[in-house]
């Protein structure tokens, strides 16, 4: 009987959440440098879209979990695709379709970008080659420096987007009371060129009081942190998209009780509960 019971019980934690997705998270799952899925990517033309610049789906190569959520990732000012593709397969190994973007021209500014995420966002969605193994009713957006600008800029556009993530982002609008996407503010304590008191905090403060909202400053970190591999960027990002994408709550016990500073983390503040 017991045996029965351990073998019934995935899939009624699966009828209870239709959208979640790999195994029971842990600690070590979540700062691992690959998650349970094995991913495979295909490279998008500049010259087969428009409204962005082209870029690198990740996704994972199972068929049999159904759909996934997915999230499109924009770089900085000055800067490619190749600054943030590392997040490409570290989050579609645990189970997102995932779009690393190169923007029209490397100078686009915020509201630019933001446009360009949602363009990436519909393409994604609508006519790309992994169009089928996307859900299209549960989409985020993360970026860095300006594309983490044009992320807030994304969200406040399109408030059906589940989740936002700005890594040490830049934009001169610093007040965000109309978004209602739940949204991750990553910044950095060292960050001379989008510092946390000018940027990152003030976003997270304008933030509404009644969102899922949290704020992470990375202890001894720039702004050019999340141009690579980072845990502590991965772990909490994953955290994030899980929970609000896939609404998974078996997430909640890496954000809630909030995270307390480390090695890594500078400050953590956030409102917990999650999705009250």
């Amino acid at each position: 009987m017991s045996s029965l019971a351990f073998l019934v019980a995935p899939a009624a934690d699966a009828a209870d959440n239709p959208y979640q997705r790999g195994p029971a998270p842990t600690v070590a799952s979540i700062e691992a440098a690959r998650g349970s899925y094995a991913v495979s990517q295909t490279s998008v033309s500049a010259l087969a879209v428009t409204g962005f610049g082209g870029g690198t789906v990740y996704y994972p190569t199972s068929t049999s979990d159904g759909t996934f959520g997915a999230v499109v990732i924009s770089p900085g000012f000055t800067a490619y695709e190749s600054s943030i593709a590392w997040l490409g397969p570290r989050l579609a190994s645990q189970g997102f379709v995932v779009f690393t973007i190169d923007t029209l021209t490397t100078l686009d500014q915020p509201d630019s970008r933001g446009r360009q995420l949602l363009a990436a966002l519909d393409y994604l969605t609508q006519r790309s080659s992994v169009r089928g193994r996307v859900d299209a009713s549960r989409l985020g957006v993360m970026g860095h420096s300006m594309g983490g600008g044009g992320t807030l800029e994304a969200a406040k556009s399109r408030p059906s987007l589940k989740a936002a993530i700005p890594l040490t982002g830049w934009n001169t609008d610093k007040t965000w009371p109309e978004i209602s996407t739940p949204t991750l503010v990553v910044g950095a304590d060292g960050d001379t060129v989008a510092s946390v008191a000018s940027h990152s905090e003030p976003f997270y403060e304008s933030l509404p009081a009644s969102l899922d909202k949290a704020y992470l400053e990375l202890n001894g970190a720039t702004h050019f942190t999340p141009n690579s591999s980072n845990t502590t960027i991965a772990k909490y990002s994953i955290s994030w998209l899980k929970r609000f994408i896939d609404d998974d709550t078996r997430y909640d016990q890496f954000l809630c009780p909030l995270p307390r500073p480390s090695l890594t983390i500078e400050e953590y503040r956030g409102t917990c509960p999650l999705g009250s």
